[in-house]
């Protein structure tokens, strides 16, 4: 096919479709292009960015017919920052957005049908993060990155933070003596704030995360007295040129070097670098179904898989007889068994390891679960875990996704053996283009 859109031209387009991050899709003779901003059943006039052989990306300059819904973005650093893709669609087109970029994919690469559920939303999708990581521009203004890159843009309001995590960020920074990290000479000592809230307890972590390897002088009274809410306050050490945002090493300032947060019935003690879901709303209605949608009662024998701090693993434990967890961070292990005593769990177990290599293990131990709830990261299942589901010919299977495309990988592997009975999207990420997912399996007769 003969290419005829040129970089830097403009057309007048129909937005006919949405791609995977929420952009609108056009066609030009069969041509597809990647319209940034453009609202399906719009039309508008684009402006081309970049030509590629399969397709193009552009942006809306002109909206000549408008979408119901569409809406106009409430903050002001939309959408230049990289937290939200959607606020320029109404929440209910968003959540018609996520179920379709499921149903897609399951199109695609399932061979069974199968017809995805609804997008659970949240009543209130504002305020929702439980965990926020700011950025320091080097003039000591707090931000967020700009979308894929390390431009920091400087936040008025967001609507996706708490406004309290915005407030002791913005504390901090203004009442800090020392240099501010400058990415690109890699000077400068106050690198990122972050902060944990238990939106259930109230508990405020405060993490400062410093450009050293070494403790620095820092005032904790006047921060703990504005805002008494903050139970711990954490120097967190990180001198390595890299993504990661949290170094290894934490010397605690104030308090115990943990929160705690309430998910249901449960308490969960909170490390600096403990991965916990960011938004307490939707995990739990995650965590209640994946456990519905398995089915379980007190003679299963339950594996975890990626358990992180063992919330999926405590929720479920009152159900079955025994619970195995697996995880490979060291210090969410940690957290797991304290976690497990905090709430006096005796029936589960939790195993440091990679899940590849410690499920393996524990099957040849002859430890034989009847039900297995996987939480992978977005990478997905390894080969072997799947063999292994394949081998075990479970009735009760439940895979909860943070990467629809990784899960339907996954599913087609499994589908030589199981049924995928359901499949149910979470709004865990309001307003983003990601998506979390439960897929219930069921056992081919």
């Amino acid at each position: 096919m003969e290419i005829n859109i040129k970089k830097n031209e403009e057309y007048i387009v129909d937005i006919i479709d949405y791609g995977s991050n929420g952009e609108g899709i056009a066609k030009i003779n069969g041509y597809t292009i990647f319209v940034i901003g453009g609202v399906k059943g719009e039309k508008c006039k684009i402006h081309i960015l970049k030509v590629l052989s399969s397709h193009a990306f552009a942006k809306v300059i002109e909206i000549i017919q408008k979408s119901a819904n569409r809406v106009e973005p409430d903050c002001k650093t939309f959408p230049k920052c990289g937290g939200c893709d959607l606020r320029h669609i109404t929440y209910a087109e968003t959540l018609k957005i996520k179920q379709e970029k499921v149903q897609n994919l399951a199109n695609k690469m399932l061979s069974e049908i199968v017809e995805v559920n609804e997008t659970i939303g949240m009543e209130t999708p504002i305020h929702y993060r439980n965990k926020a990581i700011f950025p320091i521009n080097k003039d000591g203004k707090v931000g967020i990155y700009a979308k894929r890159s390390h431009d920091i843009i400087p936040i008025c309001e967001c609507k996706i933070q708490t406004k309290l995590s915005q407030e002791i960020a913005k504390f901090v920074v203004n009442n800090w003596e020392y240099t501010i990290y400058d990415e690109k000479t890699q000077k400068g000592l106050l690198r990122n704030i972050m902060i944990r809230e238990g939106f259930n307890t109230h508990e405020v972590m405060c993490a400062i995360v410093i450009n050293s390897n070494k403790s620095v002088e820092y005032n904790v009274e006047k921060l703990i007295n504005k805002f008494p809410q903050i139970k711990s306050v954490v120097l967190n050490l990180n001198d390595k040129n890299t993504n990661v945002v949290l170094g290894k090493e934490n010397i605690i300032l104030y308090g115990d070097g943990y929160i705690s947060d309430k998910l249901g019935e449960y308490t969960f003690k909170i490390s600096p670098n403990s991965f916990y879901q960011v938004n307490p709303i939707q995990t739990e209605k995650l965590y209640n179904l994946a456990i519905k949608s398995a089915n379980l009662n007190k003679e299963d024998i339950l594996c975890d898989l990626y358990c992180g701090i063992g919330t999926i693993g405590i929720f479920a434990s009152k159900y079955v007889k025994k619970v195995y967890g697996i995880e490979i961070v060291e210090d969410a292990i940690k957290d797991a068994k304290e976690n497990a005593k905090l709430n006096n769990i005796t029936n589960i177990d939790f195993i440091e390891g990679d899940v590849e290599t410690a499920f393996d293990k524990l099957l040849k131990q002859n430890i034989i679960p009847t039900a297995v709830i996987v939480d992978p990261p977005r990478k997905g299942l390894d080969n072997k875990t799947v063999e292994n589901l394949k081998k075990l010919k479970l009735q009760k299977l439940v895979y909860v996704s943070c990467n629809p495309a990784t899960l339907m990988r996954d599913l087609a592997k499994l589908e030589e053996v199981y049924f995928i009975k359901e499949i149910t999207p979470v709004d865990n990420f309001c307003y983003s283009s990601h998506v979390e997912s439960i897929a219930s399996l069921q056992l081919k007769q």
